[in-house]
């Protein structure tokens, strides 16, 4: 046979060989093992092998030498040693690197795997309900309308000049604009004294500019240009974590969107207050529940809330914040360190007391980069699941924990099961806060919350409270069956 006849025929072995370790779970958990582990002080180094153990008596672990003392078998250090499979595993004792060798009879290196140490991170865990008053940049257009004058002619003059449904009007004729009576204001002055008005219009990341002129309105007998605008929006959301060293934050696990444009909200300037749970409304397929809170407005609780990015929002809390469930701070799980299994999630069903409700993490979804669905969560606590009916609208950032970490937070419910949805895992929205992960403790900055909300319908203001009720939304995304919860919004609006 000739040398290219004995090439095919190992060609052919060896895809033989892969394809039926494919349908082999000893060789698939061999196979999936990592390249690459990052754990922090005090984890221990784990390879799950599903080997029979006279197989993986055949196994051994060699760690190359290096000067950090990083890993401790038995608190001995195993720098340049080798060690079994079944002598236990070793511990992570200090920040730093580490190379291991899985090898074959001793002898022959089949994997290799690099091990990063990184200090443990420790967050206070959310869980606690809070009330939500945030303030755009600019104005929002939600809306257009005709304008008809006194003839029974109708415009459109903000249609007619560019001006969509989405944008945000920040500055007419060079002045800032803040408020929708603001802009009402300079449009009826405007037309009064026969002027033109430059709008400065931002969409999406691009700036341009609108010339209009507007219309006396025979209804209202004021000038209008056609548009619909809010400049301010409200609700109720859950405290996901609070870090007591940076005072950095993140928020929610998705960008917050109005409601009525989908849009995401340019936040100039924000606020959190209290909030207490005064009724529930069960979720079933196809009609997502909700929560219906209250503000609380109250000293000992408030903070600011500064922007809104992919992964939420971020701001400060003036005082220190105290989870009444868990007297110290717990650490953080890494996005590989996350696995299927039971795990609890903090949220309020009445009142402000927060408790733990049973979960299942069904899936960890693979993410070469972040993205706010991590996880799939299924609600499996059965009074959870009889009061709600699974994930409703206002848990969207509810902590989960898992063995004593943080591991993340809730951020969709799916449509047509409600017991399940989608989690952002807590690496992801901590990096969005500019915290970088296993930093030193150090002294506290800011006390700041990662907060969350579902879309809400203002029903009652007073001079103590307001009290919100969540209006549904949906996420048109994997064939509409997921729900974000979307940003709370006041429906006060004004007609320019």
């Amino acid at each position: 046979m000739s040398y290219d006849g004995y090439r095919k025929i190992l060609g052919l072995l060896i895809a033989a060989l892969i394809i039926a370790a494919t349908f082999n779970p000893h060789a698939r958990s061999f196979f999936s093992l990592p390249t690459q582990q990052r754990v922090t002080v005090g984890d221990h180094i784990r390879f799950n092998l599903e080997f029979p153990q006279n197989l993986l008596r055949q196994f051994s672990l060699y760690v190359e030498p290096n000067e950090q003392r990083v890993l401790l078998l038995n608190g001995t250090d195993i720098s340049g040693k080798v060690f079994s499979f079944i002598d236990g595993w070793p511990v992570a004792t200090a920040p730093g690197k580490a190379n291991i060798q899985i090898r074959l009879f001793g002898i022959f290196p089949v994997k290799n795997v690099k091990v990063e140490v990184v200090p443990q991170t420790k967050l206070v865990p959310g869980g606690h309900s809070v009330g939500v008053l945030l303030h755009s940049e600019g104005v929002i257009v939600v809306g257009q309308s005709i304008v008809e004058d006194k003839t029974g002619k109708k415009y459109n003059p903000a249609r007619e000049a560019g001006v969509e449904v989405g944008d945000v009007i920040i500055k007419i004729n060079g002045q800032a604009v803040t408020s929708d009576e603001q802009v009402a204001k300079i449009i009826d002055r405007a037309g009064k004294q026969n002027k033109t008005l430059k709008l400065l219009v931002k969409r999406g990341n691009k700036k341009f500019s609108a010339n209009l002129k507007p219309v006396l309105c025979r209804e209202t007998d004021r000038y209008r240009i056609g548009l619909y605008i809010r400049d301010s929006a409200a609700g109720v959301g859950t405290l996901s974590f609070y870090d007591p060293v940076t005072g950095k934050y993140g928020a929610l696990g998705h960008v917050i969107t109005d409601a009525d444009t989908n849009q995401p909200i340019d936040v100039s300037n924000g606020r959190l207050v209290k909030a207490s749970i005064q009724g529930i409304q069960a979720g079933k397929s196809g009609v997502p529940g909700e929560k219906i809170g209250m503000f609380i407005n109250e000293d000992d609780f408030s903070g600011t809330i500064e922007k809104n990015t992919k992964y939420g929002i971020y701001g400060s809390l003036k005082e220190e914040l105290k989870n009444p469930l868990y007297q110290k701070a717990l650490p953080i799980a890494l996005a590989n360190q996350v696995k299927t299994g039971p795990a609890e999630m903090l949220t309020v069903l009445d009142g402000e007391k927060i408790e733990k409700f049973k979960v299942e993490i069904k899936r960890v979804l693979p993410q070469s980069v972040p993205d706010s669905k991590g996880l799939i969560v299924e609600v499996t606590d059965r009074r959870l699941l009889k009061r709600t009916g699974g994930i409703i609208q206002g848990m969207s950032g509810s902590p989960l924990i898992q063995d004593g970490k943080i591991i993340g937070a809730v951020t969709h419910v799916f449509i047509n099961d409600p017991a399940r949805g989608y989690g952002c895992l807590i690496e992801w929205m901590l990096k969005e806060t500019g915290t970088k992960i296993g930093r030193q403790s150090g002294p506290g900055g800011n006390k700041n919350p990662l907060i969350s909300f579902a879309s809400m319908r203002l029903l009652h203001n007073n001079n103590k409270s307001v009290i919100f009720k969540i209006v549904p939304k949906l996420d048109n995304d994997r064939q509409n069956t997921s729900q974000k919860m979307k940003y709370p919004h006041k429906r006060t609006q004004i007609n320019t």
